[in-house]
């Protein structure tokens, strides 16, 4: 068996920029050739927004009849479950936003759990959504 070494070079032009202090790699068509950013998932919201809905079923489907029951078994605050159970009445692209990544920074768990407008049309125009 003979082994037979084949080398292959390949010549990409491109330019090297510096903008606000970061270099930036530009293609010969003049797009910049730099990854987009990774999308920053913030465990603790989709924690408290899957308990949330857990709960809400469990109250819409009977299995627990009052806050109280919830956390008396889940072995936490009442306090707690209602701030985590409000979350659920987040708009839809709110929450949709949380799932993707794409929240704004401000939305914090903290955050999320305070009070905020019913209307969702307000909500979105409190919570700014990160376009995709």
């Amino acid at each position: 068996m003979t082994d037979v070494s084949t080398s292959l070079t390949l010549t990409v032009p491109f330019a090297i920029r510096k903008r606000g202090g970061r270099k930036l790699i530009i293609t010969p068509d003049g797009s910049n050739a730099q990854p987009q950013p990774r999308v920053q998932v913030d465990s603790a919201l989709l924690k408290a927004l899957g308990r949330g809905f857990r709960w809400r079923k469990l109250l819409e489907t009977g299995d627990y009849t009052t806050i109280e029951e919830i956390a008396d078994a889940e072995n936490i605050n009442p306090s707690y479950v209602s701030r985590v159970l409000r979350m659920t009445l987040l708009a839809p692209e709110i929450v949709e936003a949380i799932l993707q990544g794409r929240q704004p920074a401000g939305l914090t768990m903290a955050r999320a759990m305070q009070p905020f407008p019913i209307e969702w049309e307000m909500q979105s125009r409190t919570v700014c959504v990160q376009p995709p």
